[in-house]
């Protein structure tokens, strides 16, 4: 009988993103708390100021806010972008950036791409068949030039070998094939990491100045005018977080399929092992099929 390694061993190394995800996670929640407690202050900000006001300066304000509501209602995006302040054009083109390479993965990690199911019926075949030699099933797999194909060409280099020698080589060709399948994903996990600290920093200067405009102006007494500069500047945290939540969701997933995709590929390379290690040239088992057929 043919000594075989566990899966485990001969499964690629992958780093578990477990610890990002929380700190991406934990991130998200702090900033949704820091945007409520500038809610809940300019809330009670406003209403002290409404409390102070006199019947005339109450009718004035909400004339004022009648106006402002009409107005809001009437922007679109271009003056939604433009009120965002310089920090929101980062986020637009890391949000363009990451729509990019969704794409790309979207279509690069496809099984049938990564896996496809003809080369490795006729090669799993041929090689129990024995109607292939070494070079032939060098050159199917060069040929091919898909991500199974090359950790069967890693195998095929150590034909005839040991099973722990061709099992250490379908380790080495599947770290490579690995590296190649998580391309882009550290791009896609910056997005989700950077977008929303640029969302935090345009509301942090927004603020500053809403309130330098306040005191400069004289307006403590028009609350109005604090809520709009600060609802100007929470445009930057709504826009960062948009942005960081499905690149966030998109590098979850895209993680998590390329992990099924390279444990499906260990499967496959050990019915290699199988057929073209030395321990499966020494039993006697093709001759007689040879013959038969």
């Amino acid at each position: 009988m043919m000594s075989r390694i566990d899966a485990p061993r001969t499964h690629f190394s992958l780093c578990t993103s477990a610890t990002l995800a929380a700190g991406r996670t934990r991130f998200l929640l702090a900033a949704l708390l820091l945007t409520t407690c500038f809610a809940v202050t300019t809330t009670s900000t406003t209403e002290f100021a409404v409390a102070a006001e006199t019947p005339a300066t109450t009718e004035t304000a909400a004339e004022a806010t009648d106006q402002r509501t009409g107005e809001i209602a009437e922007r679109n995006l271009f003056v939604i972008i433009q009120q965002g302040g310089l920090l929101l054009y980062p986020i637009l083109i890391s949000s363009f950036i990451l729509l990019l390479f969704v794409f790309e993965r979207l279509i690069s990690l496809r099984r049938r791409r990564v896996i496809p199911k003809p080369f490795v019926r006729k090669f799993l075949h041929q090689l129990r068949e024995g109607n292939i030699d070494q070079e032939e099933a060098l050159e199917m797999c060069v040929q091919n030039g898909s991500p199974v194909a090359t950790v069967f060409a890693g195998a095929v280099q150590k034909w005839g070998r040991p099973a722990v020698e061709v099992e250490q080589a379908i380790i080495d060709s599947g770290e490579r094939v690995t590296g190649g399948l998580r391309r882009y994903l550290r791009l896609i996990n910056g997005v989700a990491t950077v977008a929303p600290l640029l969302g935090l920093l345009g509301t942090v200067v927004g603020m500053i100045q809403a309130f330098n405009d306040i005191a400069t102006a004289d307006a403590m007494g028009k609350p109005e005018l604090l809520a709009a500069g600060i609802g100007q500047a929470l445009i930057t945290t709504a826009s960062g977080l948009t942005v960081a939540i499905p690149a966030l969701i998109a590098y979850m997933f895209f993680l998590s399929r390329v992990d099924r995709l390279v444990m499906d590929i260990d499967v496959v390379a050990q019915d290699v092992v199988a057929e073209i290690s030395a321990e499966s040239q020494q039993k006697p088992k093709k001759s007689p099929r040879k013959s038969a057929a």
